[in-house]
């Protein structure tokens, strides 16, 4: 369940990612935390754990769309 913890603090971290690298490294890691959940997700199908990462993967879209940036308009 220390992954579950390590999740929960993340989700309540202020996201302010001031450089690029740093929102890689914050994408990354919200990526290895809902594998995390999710395994252990798998044996308990606990609905709490599937909430969970739904909330992550909120904030990892948020984060990859500020990586992607604006498209070029001609």
């Amino acid at each position: 369940m220390d992954v579950v913890k390590q999740a929960e603090a993340f989700e309540l971290k202020p996201l302010t990612f001031k450089t690029t690298s740093e929102r890689i490294e914050a994408s990354r890691e919200v990526k290895g935390l809902i594998l995390g959940v999710n395994e252990i997700y798998k044996t308990s199908k606990d609905p709490k754990l599937m909430d969970l990462m739904k909330r992550l993967t909120a904030i990892k879209q948020k984060i990859e769309k500020r990586l992607k940036g604006r498209p070029l308009t001609a």
